[in-house]
């Protein structure tokens, strides 16, 4: 866990805010959450209501928690969990996959309603709602050259909007593929957290880069990608960058 800290902690920087940070913690899940005021209490409140959600459909489905591929439950759960199986199926992966967007993404939702200002980072993953301006999302690639020297701009208008990173060398989260930073940008973060997994399980090597933009672009839900694999690079869709 302290590995992680330091490498995503404060990766996201404020152009034109200075707003209020603070973590909350239950379970696996390690919220860094950015917002106008301190609303912790709430945020709390709101991360534990959905890890009971989907900890619920766990205990009736074990295959939602170990399933590499999507899978189907005719039950009415949660707007969260159908969240998770909705992404899933889009990306072609296990409803898991996109657990840290889901969760950045629900609980930031929820907390639109005591400040305009949200940004909450779930393990590297990301979900954004800012009034005006931009911010800067830096990039973590591990040991790759490039690690930490691009940073995404985000602006106002394209918010709320997720950015969701998977790495194949870096980190606790499974992953097929050898890359060093899998990007995406969506409008859910669950569905980039489930698109990133996707595409990082097809890049192996520098060779892939361009087989994974590819399955990004054939995704509507997806905005944009960048990949880093070594010191190569490669991008595609909506997104700015800085260097």
């Amino acid at each position: 866990m302290s590995y992680r800290q330091k490498t995503y902690r404060g990766l996201v920087a404020e152009d034109n805010y200075n707003l209020l940070s603070f973590n909350i913690v239950a379970g696996q899940s390690d919220l860094f959450i950015r917002a106008d005021r301190d609303i912790a209490s709430q945020a709390t409140e709101s991360l534990l209501k959905y890890r009971s959600q989907i900890q619920a459909t766990i205990d009736k489905y074990p295959t939602f928690l170990t399933s590499f591929s999507p899978i189907e439950i005719k039950d009415n759960f949660s707007a969260v969990v159908d969240a998770m199986l909705r992404s899933a199926r889009i990306a072609g992966v296990g409803p898991m996959a996109g657990i840290a967007g889901a969760i950045a993404e629900f609980v930031g939702r929820d907390l639109l309603q005591h400040s305009e200002n949200i940004i909450i980072e779930n393990g590297g993953d990301i979900f954004m709602k800012i009034k005006s301006g931009s911010v800067k999302v830096g990039i973590f690639a591990g040991e790759s050259p490039l690690s930490n020297k691009i940073s995404l701009i985000i602006e106002a208008a394209k918010t709320p909007l997720g950015v969701c990173t998977s790495s194949g060398t870096v980190g606790e989260s499974f992953s097929h593929g050898k890359a060093d930073a899998v990007c995406i940008v969506a409008e859910s973060s669950t569905t980039a957290d489930c698109l990133a997994t996707a595409v990082g399980n097809a890049v192996t090597s520098k060779n892939d880069i361009e087989r994974g933009l590819s399955l990004a672009k054939k995704s509507k839900a997806s905005m944009g990608c960048l990949i880093i694999v070594g010191d190569r690079m490669g991008c595609w869709g909506d997104i700015h960058l800085d260097y």
